[in-house]
């Protein structure tokens, strides 16, 4: 029976907690410099409020564990 090979790409988004619980980085954090002045950057609340980790969604669970070879 040949090993699952965990997805290179997915490893490096998502991470598995102690309990089995799937977490990414909240979406927008990575677009624009967080104290630049331009006014397209976005201001520091709005960084602050979209840092760290949220859990994943329950519907893409499955498959996000599938490509981890969890």
């Amino acid at each position: 029976m040949p090993k699952n090979k965990t997805h290179s790409g997915t490893s490096k988004r998502f991470k598995v907690t102690g309990s089995g619980k799937v977490r990414r980085l909240q979406a927008g954090r990575k677009s624009g410099a967080a104290f630049a002045s331009a006014p397209t950057t976005g201001s520091r609340k709005k960084h602050r409020r979209n840092a760290g980790m949220v859990e994943l969604e329950k519907s893409d669970v499955k498959r996000v564990k599938k490509m981890l070879g969890i």
